[in-house]
């Protein structure tokens, strides 16, 4: 049981949380692009511009709100976060004009924002450093099953095809944020010891090592776009694989994802392991890279095998990376400046988003595969510079405070 259920106490609230709010955004993940089409009248490209919108505030406002989060504490950052979703998904019916559509998204990603800021913050004050990776690990783990069981009922809603069902989808999300957010206001007070001195939002922009550390993990991002939108165009357009496969290649990296996500932060309890954990990444996602220019000259079974290693390659390269990561952002920082840490981590890996599925497109389809090999060599890039990078971070002094839980 100690290998599928966190540890006992906050750890296992933490979790259970995670479950029940991933429930709600699997359902409505599941028909968003529906719902704004068929309830709320938009366009195709209304509906592109509207999300491009959102992006573009996934650049601007995590480390404004992760300062926020440092500020408030974590657990109040993530209630006020959760208020906020609830009243955005309580605006989706009213939804009928572009303008109020980008208004609500810009409302979502507040609320997303501040949610992942709290829950941060307030994870890393409240759980104890020898568990604190793991416990994040089976959040994680659990968020994605969540998801695969929300993605069922979210199906379900739309076999409806009425705009009752559809109504079902936001509804039961809001339903799911609300809940949630009484499930955290619950969760035990912490408090952490902060500096007299009230720090920017931008000075995290002067740690430099700590900016060449995210700009590793940006590079290692580039894993999770090739997974959710390169590697689906690639083996329609370059691959005799048949469309159905696509459906067996997702759930096969998501069963790998909940079962897997735990072990893969082994190594993740100090500095070197961590290290590690991200050129082993780097590593899977180059061999993944040059596994799909082998799926591209395949037939058959063959190319179905090859496709699946390709996936489980880069579901490694997820997978440890994320442990790695949940390392950096909590261990690195001041304690009472970890949500604006987190913010820079999180501008920096929304550059990767906002750039990568057009440059990785290019390089991987549209140049007829030889372009694979160049998104190789970046992830050996990555791979060859994390040691020095977290070296670099490793010697370099903070204003460090000790971080005190208190029920």
């Amino acid at each position: 049981m100690e290998r599928v259920l966190p540890p006992r106490g906050l750890p296992r609230q933490l979790v259970a949380q995670s479950a029940l709010v991933a429930v709600g955004w699997g359902v409505y993940l599941t028909g968003s692009v529906v719902f704004f089409t068929a309830y709320a009248g938009l366009t195709p490209v209304q509906i592109g511009l509207g999300f491009s919108v959102a992006g573009a505030l996934g650049l601007v406002l995590p480390m404004p709100l992760g300062h926020f989060a440092d500020r408030v504490g974590g657990r109040r950052a993530w209630v006020i976060g959760s208020a906020v979703g609830v009243v955005a998904f309580l605006l989706y019916p009213l939804v009928g004009a572009f303008w109020s559509f980008v208004a609500v998204l810009g409302l979502q990603a507040l609320s997303q924002g501040l949610t992942d800021a709290g829950r941060t913050v307030y994870t890393a004050a409240a759980v104890p450093q020898e568990i604190r990776v793991r416990t994040m690990a089976f959040v994680r783990a659990y968020l994605n099953l969540g998801f695969t069981i929300g993605a069922g009922l979210g199906a379900a809603a739309i076999a409806l095809d009425s705009r009752p069902g559809l109504l079902v989808l936001v509804l039961l999300n809001a339903a799911g944020i609300f809940v949630s957010g009484c499930f955290v206001a619950r969760m035990p007070a912490v408090h952490t010891e902060r500096s007299a001195e009230r720090p920017r939002p931008w000075g995290v922009l002067r740690d430099h090592p700590y900016t060449a550390l995210t700009g590793v993990f940006a590079i290692l991002y580039f894993s999770e776009v090739l997974f959710t939108t390169i590697v689906p165009l690639w083996a329609i357009t370059r691959t005799d694989a048949p469309k159905p496969v696509l459906g067996a290649l997702f759930a096969l990296n998501t069963v790998l994802a909940v079962l897997l996500q735990v072990p893969a932060t082994r190594q993740a309890v100090s500095m070197a392991g961590s290290a590690r954990l991200v050129r082993w990444a780097a590593l899977s996602a180059t061999a993944a890279c040059l596994v799909f220019v082998v799926s591209g000259r395949t037939q058959g079974w063959v190319t179905i095998a090859v496709l699946a290693l390709g996936v489980v390659l880069l579901t490694g390269a997820e997978l440890w990376s994320s442990a790695a990561e949940w390392y950096f952002v909590t261990e690195v920082p001041p304690p009472e400046q970890r949500g604006l840490y987190l913010g820079a981590a999180r501008t920096t890996t929304g550059i990767s988003s906002m750039i990568g599925p057009a440059a990785l497109t290019f390089l991987a389809v549209h140049t007829g595969g030889w372009g694979w090999w160049l998104i190789a060599a970046l992830f050996t890039v990555a791979a060859l510079t994390v040691g020095p990078v977290v070296a670099w971070v490793a010697r370099t002094s903070r204003n460090v405070h000790t971080s005190a839980p208190s029920a």
